[in-house]
C-alpha cells in the first residue's frame, strides 16, 4: 500500500503493470477509495494499459487535508500526481465526483488527457449533490453503506463502520467541503465543457438520479457518446465487468 509525498502530503496509490506504454488514471467518487476500482476495472484494464490509481486527499489511506475540495485544487492535486510518476499524457477516467474532477482536468489541462471517461458524474446544481454533506449522521453512514455506499458489497463490520465515520466526520465537519462545493454549482453552466474536444465516453446508469446529467453531457461535448448499463448510480460495482470492458474497449478504438 505505497504512500507517497505529492505536494507535501502523503497520497495512497496503487499500480498495476507499469510496463504498458500508455496509462489510465482511475479516479474514484466522494466517500469512497480506489478500492472501487482496484478488485475488478483496474484488473481489466491492466491487460493492456498502466493503471494508477489514487485516494483522494481525506479519503482511504491518504493524508487529511481541511481545505481544497474545490474543482481547481483537486485537479491541481491529480495534475501534481501525474507529474510525480513522469506522466505527460494520460488517458482519464473518474466516477461521480471523481467524474466531475476528470472533466475539469480536461478543461483546465487539455493536452494531458487524451481519451475521457465520465462515469455518473453529477450536475453539481443538483441540490441533492450537497445535500448529503448537511445530512451527514451516524445513520445517514449506515443506511449509505447499506444502499449507495461504491466501495464494497460486503456490510462493514462495527470496526470498520467507525472507522470510515470518523473520517466522513472529518471530511465533513472539519474541512471546506461544503464551501468548496457550493463554488461549483455551475460548472456545467460555464461554457467551458463545451470546448472539449476529447474523445469522450459517458457511462450511466439506468436508474440512475444522476443520469439527466448524462444527457445533459452528451449534449454539451461534441465528441461524446453516452451509454447506459442496468443499475443505478453505483454500476462500477453493479456491473464491473461491463463497465472494464466498455473502458477497454472504447480506449483501444
Amino acid at each position: 500500500m505505497p504512500v507517497i509525498e505529492v505536494k507535501n502530503r502523503g497520497v495512497h496509490i496503487q499500480e498495476l503493470n507499469r510496463a504498458a506504454k500508455e496509462t489510465v488514471l482511475l479516479v474514484h467518487g466522494m466517500f469512497s477509495n480506489l478500492s472501487v476500482y482496484y478488485f475488478n476495472i483496474a484488473g481489466i484494464l491492466a491487460e493492456q494499459f498502466h493503471v494508477l490509481m489514487y485516494d483522494l486527499k481525506s479519503h482511504g489511506l491518504s493524508e487529511r487535508t481541511p481545505e481544497g475540495y474545490d474543482l481547481d485544487s483537486m485537479t491541481d492535486d491529480l495534475l501534481a500526481l501525474m507529474e510525480s510518476r513522469g506522466l505527460q499524457r494520460v488517458h482519464l477516467a473518474g466516477y461521480s465526483f471523481g467524474g466531475l474532477i476528470a472533466l475539469k482536468m480536461a478543461v483546465r489541462f487539455p493536452g494531458r488527457v487524451k481519451k475521457l471517461v465520465v462515469m455518473e458524474a453529477p450536475n453539481p446544481k443538483d441540490d441533492r449533490t450537497r445535500n448529503v454533506i448537511d445530512e451527514y449522521s451516524r445513520e445517514f453512514l449506515e443506511h449509505y453503506v447499506e444502499n449507495f455506499a461504491d466501495t464494497t458489497r460486503l456490510r462493514m463490520g462495527k470496526r470498520q463502520m467507525e472507522r470510515n465515520h470518523r473520517m466522513y466526520e472529518y471530511l465533513f465537519q472539519k474541512t471546506s467541503i461544503k464551501k468548496d462545493m457550493l463554488q461549483e454549482r455551475d460548472f456545467f453552466d460555464y461554457g467551458t465543457i463545451e470546448k472539449l474536444g476529447h474523445q469522450t465516453l459517458l457511462l450511466y446508469g439506468k436508474h440512475s438520479n444522476c443520469l439527466e446529467a448524462g444527457r445533459q453531457l452528451k449534449e454539451k461535448i461534441k465528441n461524446a457518446a453516452l451509454l447506459t448499463l442496468d443499475g443505478d448510480h453505483n454500476i462500477p460495482i453493479q456491473q464491473p465487468v461491463a463497465v472494464g470492458e466498455l473502458i477497454d474497449a472504447f480506449l483501444k478504438e
